[in-house]
């Protein structure tokens, strides 16, 4: 094992946004609310934004497991590094990979592949789609002891915590047990040295849970919502008063009995006895029908700001929209949030290729509104309308709301705009007035009307063609720039992360591809 330098972890953690220098993607989703706003953006404007080109793209060394590859990028800026300065981009790989990149020119800085503790038993089920195997939760950087030191937190397959410097991918500690091995635990947050994550899909025979690691005393807290996983693509948000905030999936609602299936949770942890325990929940009223349709919730949530109250909007399969209060997200009964919005999609009740999938958005304009962004796959629903559309969706796009106030105080999310079709929309990223979003062109089917169930990884890598990446308006959702056929491939399970002019996107073949403006 390599020398490791302690001292770099040194230092008191605030949130994670607060640690940021320049257009930092420190987190999956931007920040630890997940509002994916990357609100340093500077480079990238309405009108130049149409210059895109592909900068640069560099093929990585990782083995894809069933559809899995690359997750979504992390970028520090100035980072010191043994050859100066140096913005770096962070790519992490299923196969228990990390890879540091220059994102001046492309350049492999580093690379790592983590040894394992653990090795799958001769009875255990071999990997599958829902169950990969390997590294299935995006990093979290944070700070180090001095300007331009960062660290890397990451979660092996073994379960096993990682820390690492940034600039040369060194071992800044011993692994330190913090999950069941080979679990799926999705994008890791960090807040005030604690670090949270949840599960899904009980992989590796390991029940779904949420996860804290307290980095100041190294211990694991766990909490579970005995139903259905908790598979938000950007892992959990956490609130302001360090509620970590999910949806959760297929499963019994019976919170009388401790059951939380197809709903929305918030766990805290109690920093005096280290446990993580339920804060908050809220149940669709129609818990039990999405259960029976296996319309999961299983998007990640996006909390911010409005008029001085701290909000939260998710959603799921079935294509509702809920915005929530987080005094309260469920009000009295833990059934009535403060808006439930009407069939945005998926009239036709499709569990696997249609509603809300991965992660909402959110950010405020420069007159003060702020705007809820949507995913959506398949079809919009045929009474759903905005304010201004940009065509026929029949595969998928974003739709974007405002929050509003009704006259009689109460608040709505009215809806401002449809983006064009997008094969199957990815969540969304905002920066400097422009909407990125992209369709991952994944073949989406789970079943076949001769055959009934059909959920291969096989059969659905054979029928996938290419990622498009798109630049929208993010006032009216006009089309200002794609990406076209240069993105070879696809992708499952992944995302986009912008800064200082660079937008990245990687694919199912190991390509990461960095689009920006030349300079």
């Amino acid at each position: 094992m390599s020398a490791m330098r302690p001292a770099l972890l040194l230092i008191p953690l605030t949130l994670l946004a607060a640690a940021a220098f320049g257009a930092d993607w420190l987190t999956d989703g931007g920040n630890p609310q997940r509002t994916a706003w990357q609100e340093d953006e500077t480079i990238f404007t309405t009108d130049n934004v149409a210059q895109t080109k592909l900068l640069w793209k560099i093929k990585l060394d990782n083995e894809p497991r069933q559809m899995h590859a690359l997750l979504p990028a992390l970028i520090a800026e100035n980072v010191r590094t043994a050859g100066g300065p140096k913005e770096v981009v962070l790519v992490s790989g299923v196969s228990d990979n990390l890879f540091a990149i220059d994102a001046a020119n492309g350049q492999l800085m580093w690379s790592k592949q983590f040894d394992r503790d653990w090795a799958p038993s001769p009875g255990m089920r071999p990997p599958y789609l829902l169950c990969p195997g390997g590294m299935t939760a995006t990093p979290v950087i944070g700070p180090g002891s001095q300007d331009g030191e960062y660290v890397v937190y990451a979660a092996s397959w073994d379960g096993r915590l990682r820390r690492l410097d940034l600039a040369d991918g060194e071992d800044l500690a011993p692994p330190a047990k913090f999950m069941p091995p080979n679990g799926k635990p999705y994008a890791l947050n960090l807040v005030d040295n604690v670090i949270y994550t949840h599960s899904a899909q009980r992989c590796g025979g390991n029940p779904n849970m949420g996860y804290v690691y307290d980095l100041k005393t190294d211990r694991v807290g766990s909490w579970g919502p005995a139903g259905g996983g908790m598979w938000g693509r950007t892992g959990p948000a956490i609130s302001s008063k360090k509620v970590m905030y999910t949806g959760t999936g297929d499963g019994v609602w019976d919170p009388e009995n401790g059951v939380f299936g197809n709903g929305i949770i918030g766990m805290q942890l109690d920093p005096g006895t280290g446990k993580l325990e339920l804060y908050d929940y809220y149940g669709p009223t129609n818990a039990e029908w999405l259960f029976k349709r296996d319309l999961d919730m299983q998007v990640t949530p996006a909390i911010f700001f409005y008029e001085g109250r701290e909000l939260m909007v998710d959603a799921g399969k079935e294509c509702v929209i809920y915005l929530m209060d987080l005094e309260s997200i469920g009000g009295d009964d833990h059934r009535t949030p403060l808006y439930r919005s009407p069939l945005v999609c998926n009239e036709e009740v499709n569990f696997a290729s249609a509603g809300v999938w991965g992660a909402m958005a959110s950010w405020k304009d420069d007159d003060g509104s702020v705007w809820v962004l949507a995913p959506i796959w398949g079809p919009k629903h045929s009474k759903f309308h905005a304010a201004i559309e940009h065509g026929e969706v029949t595969e998928g796009a974003i739709v974007a709301f405002k929050v509003a106030e009704r006259e009689d105080g109460s608040l709505w999310l009215a809806p401002e705009w449809i983006s064009r079709d997008m094969n199957r929309a990815e969540p969304p990223v905002v920066a400097n007035g422009i909407v990125f979003a992209y369709g991952n062109g994944e073949d989406t089917h789970q079943a076949m009307p001769d055959v009934g169930l059909t959920n291969t990884a096989e059969e659905r890598i054979a029928g996938s063609t290419n990622a498009v990446l798109y630049a929208l308006d993010a006032r009216t959702g006009r089309e200002l720039w794609n990406s076209g056929d240069q993105i070879a491939s696809w992708n499952h399970w992944g995302g986009i992360s912008i800064a200082n002019g660079r937008v990245y996107i990687g694919t199912f073949d190991g390509y990461l591809y960095a689009f920006g403006i030349e300079r």
